[in-house]
């Protein structure tokens, strides 16, 4: 990413910043998540939420104290909760990169306890279309965390509503840019030889380079990879069929005519998995005609894979449009593919769904 960037230093910040939470997010799996299956309210993903939540604050407020801040947790439930909140703060204020000058770009340690809810508090904004606001998911991926699959630490930053950097930090991705996805991607990860960084800038192209506990290690660029015949792409969709229409995939899978099973996993890990050419083509077909996406689970991921050679629609062919609050209530799914075949996936999702265009 060339250093002339008009979001030179707002990139810096945000690929420290996420690796730094990401330090956090993998200490509390190894020191607190083992063995556990579910999510209440003092589980490992809630400390890691808070926990990756508050550090990334921290950075953003530290260099840029004017912008707005949207984010998923609120810190209500730590003020009622002196145990929850305590833990948090034993590990947030022990969690730093191993690297003074990284460190001094990111404003160095949070003060006390009450300065980290002050700054968890920070994360409300609405959103909207117009001025700098930041998206943050401290822990995409709640069941891939707690199993020692897919997780990803996000960050995105939109200026009058337009995605312009985006930085995913993805703890159990291979590092080799060119390991293809596998059907056990999505558990049991943790293994050395993982950890990657993804970053965009818009218009500047998108990198991948290995997480590291200090300074940011060498950038390598990254683009999707080429597709001659559809039928050898792979299909990266979620675990939850919650979260996507499984039948339906299978389906436009079948239409495209391609013969691989679909490679599930949790979490924004999909947008960079296709954007490095891993994978091929992501799917996120709604399940609910009520539901609506929320901004900071596809605001990084979108540009990573725009910037990477692909293209990233709703299932009606509508561009993400991330400039009306905190969700996505211009857009239904999510179809991100090669920008070359991205209009035969389109119309096969469409025919499959009964989309009249």
């Amino acid at each position: 990413m060339a250093s002339s960037s008009s979001y030179a230093r707002e990139l810096q910040v945000a690929q420290l910043a996420v690796q730094r939470a990401t330090i956090l997010t993998k200490r509390v799996f190894h020191e607190k998540a083992k063995g556990t299956v579910d999510k209440n309210d003092k589980s490992p993903v809630t400390i890691g939420d808070f926990g990756a939540q508050a550090l990334i604050i921290a950075a953003l407020r530290h260099s840029f104290p004017a912008d707005e801040i949207v984010a998923e947790e609120e810190a209500a439930q730590l003020r009622e909760d002196a145990n929850l909140r305590d833990t948090i703060w034993e590990l947030v204020k022990d969690t730093k990169l191993d690297d003074v000058a990284a460190e001094q770009v990111l404003g160095g340690p949070i003060r006390d306890v009450d300065s980290m809810l002050e700054l968890i508090d920070l994360g409300n904004s609405k959103g909207g279309s117009r001025g700098r606001i930041w998206a943050i998911d401290p822990i995409d991926g709640t069941k891939g965390f707690l199993r020692g699959g897919q997780y990803a630490v996000c960050l995105g930053l939109m200026v009058d509503g337009d995605v312009k950097v985006g930085v995913l930090g993805c703890p159990n991705l291979p590092v080799d840019d060119a390991s293809r996805l596998t059907a056990d991607i999505g558990s049991n990860q943790t293994d050395e030889g993982r950890g990657v960084l993804f970053s965009a800038v818009l218009a500047e192209g998108a990198t991948s380079r290995a997480l590291t506990t200090g300074a940011l290690s060498e950038a390598k660029p990254i683009s999707m990879r080429p597709i001659d015949d559809l039928g050898k792409a792979t299909f990266c969709e979620s675990v939850e069929a919650g979260h996507s229409a499984h039948d339906d995939q299978a389906a436009i899978s079948r239409k495209l005519g391609i013969t691989e099973p679909s490679v599930r996993m949790d979490s924004q890990a999909k947008y960079g998995s296709i954007a490095r050419g891993a994978g091929d083509i992501y799917l996120r077909l709604p399940v609910k005609a009520t539901y609506q996406e929320k901004i900071w689970d596809h605001a990084a991921g979108d540009l990573i894979v725009r910037e990477a050679g692909g293209q990233v629609t709703d299932v009606y062919g509508k561009n993400l449009d991330f400039s009306v609050g905190r969700t996505l209530a211009n857009n239904k799914g999510v179809v991100a593919a090669p920008a070359a075949v991205h209009g035969t996936v389109l119309t096969a999702v469409q025919d499959v769904l009964n989309i009249k265009q």
